[in-house]
């Protein structure tokens, strides 16, 4: 093989969602494009794998909505290159205590960017609903159109049978040690094999592994830290399985307060449906505990009354695990990594745990970085590596967070 069979325009470290989405955009571009993963590709050991997540317009942080609004459209663009869907149409309802800082962020996004929806007491959800959602009096309900479910797994598969579609050259099983400038040749990117990749640019998105391979390459510590998640089904009660499907007016959801909670209609799994805690414990992502996971009992709380009784509370019937890499704001890192490499290394990482279901505007706009060195149509300050330099906490918001940091037991 010739130096050229190892020469590349662009080199993306990381093959989970963010990465494989960047891989097709800079492939789609016709640039010459190299996909590495650590792992197999379709690993379980990151955050880009199972069957479900959740698309919504409905955010706190109004800057969200410009990266969510054009998922949308990629995600059906994507959707019509491969010719099979791993977007399902849902509304998204927010739920949570009427006087929630958090919920009323969401309420005044919704304004600010024209998105419709409506607010609705209890007996409205009650009745909204046909008594599949039950709120206390003092909550209030936030319903909108803008929902959905994205597959991951499959979506992942997708934009990496799209990049190779388009050209590019994907190889898993190979693990990024360095990355250093090598001259005339751009940079070096070397693998734990022995392998030397060349290319004129590199983007960096490696999830968990993000704090500890940017710190080998240039020595900056970036405040992400890895976050072992619990995701949980529930079994619905005999006779009310069709009530939580999608397809049959049951939205995606989130509920605002102590702990955060989420979920979804019943999709991947006949008869069970997805609820479970945003939030998660501190883990080594070469580490982890990959134990059984705490269920709180707030979360069994949670599924007993908003369900009605409907959905069996007492345990979930399925547990399965995942990583989130948190920042300290829940904001994303979004930037140059600068010093020496300039603006010919491009890092995406701190995605929070709900970074997902933009990945199609976040690979392009990764795209846009590497190869014209700024993004197109996007205000990109609140996701720079800086912001933690002016204050470690990040971006400051003026509601609570929504991720909980859990104790682990273990």
């Amino acid at each position: 093989m010739g130096y050229s069979d190892f020469e590349f325009d662009v080199i993306v470290v990381g093959a989970g969602v963010m990465g494989s989405s960047t891989a097709y955009q800079l492939a789609k571009r016709g640039q010459k494009t190299l996909l590495l993963e650590q792992f197999d590709f379709l690993h379980h050991r990151g955050s880009s794998h199972g069957e479900s997540r959740t698309i919504r317009a409905t955010y706190p942080e109004d800057y969200y909505f410009g990266l969510v609004d054009e998922s949308y459209r990629l995600w059906e663009q994507a959707q019509s290159e491969i010719g099979f869907k791993v977007y399902f149409k849902a509304q998204q309802f927010d739920m949570g205590p009427s006087d929630t800082k958090g919920l009323l962020s969401v309420i005044a996004t919704c304004r600010k960017n024209a998105i419709p929806y409506q607010v609705l007491d209890h007996r409205e959800v009650a009745e909204r609903f046909s008594g599949r959602i039950n709120i206390p009096e003092d909550w209030i309900g936030v319903s909108c159109e803008l929902g959905g479910i994205i597959k991951p797994t499959k979506a992942v598969s997708m934009f990496q049978m799209l990049a190779f579609k388009n050209g590019a050259c994907l190889k898993d099983n190979i693990k990024v040690v360095s990355i250093n400038k090598d001259g005339d040749r751009g940079l070096k990117v070397a693998a734990s094999n022995g392998e030397i990749f060349w290319g004129k640019k590199c983007v960096v998105t490696v999830g968990g592994w993000m704090r500890n391979l940017v710190k080998t390459v240039c020595g900056i510590e970036l405040p992400i830290q890895p976050l072992e998640t619990n995701v949980c089904y529930w079994r619905i009660k005999d006779g009310h399985e069709v009530e939580y499907t999608i397809g049959n007016d049951f939205p995606t959801f989130a509920s605002y307060g102590h702990p955060y909670i989420y979920g979804t209609p019943s999709l991947e799994y006949p008869g069970l449906i997805k609820v479970a805690v945003h939030g998660g414990y501190q883990c080594n992502p070469d580490k982890r505990p990959w134990g059984p996971g705490l269920v709180p009992d707030s979360l069994k709380q949670w599924v007993e009354q908003r369900f009605k009784g409907k959905v069996d509370s007492s345990k979930p019937v399925i547990t399965q695990l995942c990583v989130y890499s948190m920042t300290p704001d829940e904001d994303f890192v979004i930037d140059f990594l600068g010093g020496e490499f300039g603006k010919d290394v491009v890092i995406g990482g701190g995605f929070s745990g709900h970074g997902f279901k933009m990945s199609p505007a976040i690979g392009r706009i990764l795209a846009d970085l590497a190869l014209i060195g700024k993004a197109k149509g996007v205000e990109l300050k609140q996701f720079r590596i800086a912001r933690f330099e002016e204050n470690p906490r990040g971006n400051i918001k003026e509601y609570e967070d929504q991720v909980g940091l859990l104790k682990s037991t273990l």
